[in-house]
């Protein structure tokens, strides 16, 4: 799979719906877990492809984003979601703007890679979910696509730098 996507059985929540092109493989990790009809919540990290490209299997889900990723979503979701396919495929109804809290997780803005990135933060089970703001091998995400905004970047690292994690789950494996 090109982006990991994250299960929070206790809600019902997903975080990010990864790419179009791993449905099938996607569908086959969720069977045994959950009904996507089941799904309530979906969080998204960043409105990219890869991370946006399945929404449609949870049809019972209410959409979640940082404001500021909606924003640039509404102004150009061609430059939002950087593929023309999936920006024309990707037709929520509604995506909701995150609150500071959602499932026991921590909602923390991280621009960088997007103006409205985030990361989720498990302070009980000391779990990092950072999307594409960083990565296992303390690599960041990139900040030269469109909506980026890399001077904020090292500003939102020292963010997480500074909380108890125990586990990074990434929006990538590299």
């Amino acid at each position: 799979m090109n982006a990991n996507l994250y299960y929070i059985k206790k809600c019902q929540l997903l975080i990010d719906t990864g790419d179009r092109k791993d449905r099938q493989e996607i569908m086959r990790f969720l069977a045994p877990l959950v009904n996507p009809k089941d799904i309530k919540s979906v969080v998204f990290t960043h409105l990219h492809y890869d991370h946006i490209g399945n929404w449609d299997l949870f049809e019972n889900a209410t959409f979640y984003a940082h404001e500021k990723e909606i924003k640039d979503w509404q102004e150009d979701s061609k430059l939002s979601i950087l593929k023309e396919e999936t920006a024309n495929h990707f037709k929520p109804k509604k995506i909701e703007p995150l609150q500071d809290e959602i499932c026991n997780l921590q909602v923390i803005h991280t621009p960088g890679h997007t103006g409205g990135c985030i990361c989720l933060y498990d302070k009980e089970n000391k779990i990092l979910f950072s999307g594409d703001t960083i990565f296992d091998k303390k690599i960041l995400g990139r900040t030269d696509l469109p909506f980026s905004q890399p001077q904020k970047q090292q500003e939102s690292i020292l963010k997480l730098v500074e909380l108890d994690h125990k586990i990074l789950a990434p929006g990538h494996d590299y």
